[in-house]
C-alpha cells in the first residue's frame, strides 16, 4: 500500500468503535476515500470528524449489515463510491450461550453477519480490483474460529467459514494482485465483550498476556498485508499463535489415537 499513498479507497465495516475504527485511523492518512460503515451513526460521525483533518474524503454509512437492505445499500456504494482497492470486513458481533438455550434469531443475525455480508462484499468489491491489478482484503475472523469453545459454537463455526473462506479466496486472487488476509485476533481491548449478547463476561479472568489493543491489532494486520509472502490465516501476538499451536496439537494427536484404532 505504501507505493499506493493517496490513492487508494477503503472501505471499512464496523467502522465506529474497536478494531474497525483503529483500521480507519490508520489508513486514513494513507488513503484518499474512505466509506465507514457501522450501526451507531452518532459514532460515525465523531469518527469521520477526527479523520478528515487528514484529508482524507470520509463518507459514512449507519446501516446494519444483519438486513439484506443495508447490506445492498453497501454495494451500491460500492459501485459509486469506488473503486474500492481495501476492503475491511471488521463487523461482528458474538453470542455466549449453549445452541440449545440460544436465540435463534439472533444466531441467524450473526451468521449473515458475519458470512452472507462478508461473501457479498467480497463479491462486490473483487471485480473492480481485478480491474485495478491490485487490492487487499482483510476479513476478521478470531481465534474461536481456530480454537472450538463451549457457548460459541455458532460463532466460532461462523468464524471458521471465514478462515477457509478466506484461505480459498487468497488463492484464487493471487494471481489478480490481490492479497487476502484472514485475520485472527484473540482478546481485544475494545467495547466488544461489552455488548448484552455476551451477558456478564468478566474481563479479569483472561490472563493480561493474552489482551491487545484494537490499534495493536490493525497495526499488525497491515504489517503482514506488505511482507513479500503475506500470510492468508494471520494471528497477531505470540500468545495467541501459541494458544492455536497448542489446539493444533491435541488435535494432531487425537488424530494419531484415532488412527491406532484401524478405523
Amino acid at each position: 500500500m505504501a507505493a499506493n499513498k493517496n490513492s487508494d479507497i477503503a472501505l471499512i465495516t464496523g467502522a465506529s468503535a474497536g478494531i474497525g475504527r483503529a483500521f480507519a485511523e490508520q489508513l486514513a492518512p494513507r488513503c484518499k476515500a474512505m466509506i465507514l460503515v457501522g450501526r451507531d451513526a452518532d459514532k460515525l460521525a465523531t469518527v469521520a470528524a477526527e479523520l478528515r483533518p487528514s484529508g482524507c474524503d470520509i463518507h459514512t454509512l449507519a446501516l446494519d449489515l444483519t438486513q439484506p437492505l443495508a447490506v445492498a445499500e453497501v454495494l451500491e456504494a460500492i459501485r459509486q463510491k469506488g473503486p474500492v482497492s481495501i476492503l475491511i470486513n471488521n463487523a461482528g458481533f458474538a453470542t455466549h450461550s449453549n445452541l440449545k438455550h440460544s436465540d435463534l434469531d439472533l444466531e441467524q443475525k450473526m451468521v449473515d453477519l458475519h458470512c452472507t455480508a462478508t461473501v457479498a462484499l467480497c463479491r462486490a468489491a473483487l471485480p473492480y480490483m481485478t480491474e485495478l491489478g491490485r487490492g487487499r482484503i482483510v476479513n476478521v475472523a478470531s481465534l474461536a474460529g481456530l480454537i472450538p469453545m463451549k457457548g460459541a459454537a455458532v460463532y466460532g463455526g461462523s468464524k471458521a467459514f471465514l478462515s477457509a473462506f478466506s484461505q480459498g479466496l487468497a488463492k484464487e486472487e493471487r494471481s489478480a494482485g490481490i492479497v487476502v488476509q484472514c485475520l485472527c485476533p484473540g482478546y481485544t481491548h475494545s467495547d466488544f465483550h461489552y455488548r448484552e449478547a455476551l451477558g456478564e463476561f468478566d474481563k479479569s479472568t483472561v490472563p493480561e498476556e493474552f489482551w491487545q489493543t484494537s490499534e495493536e491489532v490493525a497495526a499488525a494486520s497491515l504489517a503482514a498485508l506488505e511482507l513479500e509472502r503475506p500470510p492468508a490465516l494471520f494471528i497477531p501476538g505470540a500468545s495467541n499463535r501459541q494458544w492455536v499451536r497448542d489446539e493444533l496439537e491435541r488435535q494432531l494427536a487425537a488424530l494419531d489415537a484415532l488412527s491406532s484404532t484401524g478405523l
